[in-house]
């Protein structure tokens, strides 16, 4: 047998060991689903604290069933490492780590670097890596492949390698890893082989591409796509502003159409992991061949000014009331980047609180899944949702619409409410006390 075709055995019959690295908010769904067909899933997770406590069965990532992943490591189909020495042992290596941008929003692969570089010397024939991590067309194999042959094996004959995006979608509770469409791109023919029969394995429908660069870029339009179309509706909702009118109105009678159109809806900016950093990648990756992304640029412009717009909208509504910002006490409703889930990565919430503070209000916030939070120095413990507290603040701030929030109670206890997300639609009375984005 060759390399390939005893490897490619080892999957389809789940004897196979599969190494992921990075048990977050992709790489521990992707485990479980893993275990749960028969595999043994080593992760590879260097927050010890992490690591630790999957090892016990405790979960710490909303998608992951908490009885499923206990089972599982009861039943040792999922263990976790903290360090890189059992890779020998692993038949597949799928590696799950972020990718975030530096503060020039130029991309920051340090964790595909090391990841790779611990990987490397490790390695034995017979082996397939995958890449799920986001990131610019060539990552694969401009950065990773030529670290990966340092250790003296040939891809397409001793290894193979593959880059396969995530598609997570925290929260959501009709796609999941399984029957989320899987894009797969190899090296070379024999890599793409593999790897559709690796995810094949686990996951519904997987679409195979001709190359990981395709792959790559697939993943990052994506997220452009709706950059792009959320800033249409961001730049539309400022317009509206000037314009006296109701940008939600306008937006759901536009949406009436059947055809030749989809609904996208503005915001207090963009958050989480993909949305506001993966169009960068493009947009720099653009710059090597030469050309310029117009389009990402101006609506990474655009995005980026939305915590800035609300803001001054609440400075403007504070001013109607007759109460100054630096006298003003006012509640921020949720730091997580969208609603029903404890995740406050790029939140525009936190952006808006700091913009706030400058002007020398006093800012609390509530949310019911970030208990607190520390970003860049800002630590915040969320308030207790009480009517006194409501009652005490001058303005409130709906950022986050999450779903087991009474909002005609809130309405009903606050004074004045900025709502940025039209979380209060549906709310009938006190609607005098509500000003919409």
């Amino acid at each position: 047998m060759t390399k390939k075709q005893l490897l490619m055995e080892k999957i389809s019959n789940h004897s196979a060991i599969i190494g992921v690295v990075g048990l977050g908010y992709v790489g521990l769904p992707f485990a479980v689903e893993k275990g749960k067909v028969g595999f043994k899933v080593i992760g590879i997770e260097q927050n010890s604290q992490r690591a630790q406590m999957i090892n016990k069965g405790q979960n710490y990532i909303l998608d992951v069933d908490d009885e499923e992943l206990k089972k599982l490591v009861d039943n040792d189909f999922i263990t976790a490492e903290i360090d890189f020495q059992l890779v020998p042992e692993m038949d597949v290596i799928v590696i799950c780590v972020p990718t975030p941008l530096t503060r020039n929003l130029t991309p920051d692969l340090h964790y595909v670097d090391s990841v790779t570089r611990e990987i490397a010397p490790r390695m034995r024939p017979g082996q397939l890596i995958t890449l799920e991590s986001t990131t610019y067309p060539g990552t694969t194999e401009e950065i990773m492949l030529p670290i990966l042959q340092t250790s003296g094996l040939k891809v397409e004959e001793d290894f193979f390698l593959a880059h396969s995006p995530e598609r997570v979608d925290p929260g959501n509770l009709r796609y999941t890893t399984k029957n989320t469409n899987k894009v797969v791109g190899g090296v070379g023919s024999e890599s793409l082989d593999v790897a559709m029969t690796f995810y094949g394995q686990t996951i519904d429908h997987v679409v195979p591409v001709s190359c990981a660069k395709a792959a790559e870029l697939s993943k990052v339009f994506e997220n452009t796509f709706r950059a792009v179309n959320i800033a249409l509706v961001n730049e539309i909702t400022m317009l509206c502003d000037r314009m006296g009118l109701n940008v939600w109105e306008v937006l759901d009678a536009s949406f009436t159409k059947p055809f030749g159109i989809m609904p996208f809806y503005p915001g207090p900016g963009v958050g989480g992991h993909c949305i506001p950093l993966d169009p960068h990648y493009l947009e720099w990756k653009a710059k090597e061949v030469n050309f310029n992304t117009h389009f990402i640029a101006l609506a990474g412009e655009i995005n980026r000014k939305m915590p800035e717009f609300v803001r001054d909208k609440a400075i403007r509504i504070l001013n109607a009331a007759g109460v100054p910002s630096s006298k003003a006490r006012i509640l921020v409703m949720g730091v997580a980047y969208k609603k029903d889930i404890k995740d406050e990565r790029e939140s525009p919430a936190i952006d808006i609180i700091r913009l706030l503070q400058k002007e020398f209000a006093e800012v609390i916030y509530h949310d019911p899944y970030v208990e607190h939070f520390n970003e860049h120095g800002l630590i915040m413990q969320s308030s207790p949702l009480s009517e006194e507290i409501v009652a005490s603040c001058d303005l409130v701030i709906i950022t986050t619409d999450h779903s087991n929030i009474d909002y005609q109670w809130l309405v009903d206890k606050s004074k004045r409410i900025f709502d940025t997300r039209n979380t209060t639609k549906q709310v009938t009375g006190g609607r005098v006390k509500i000003t919409l984005l």
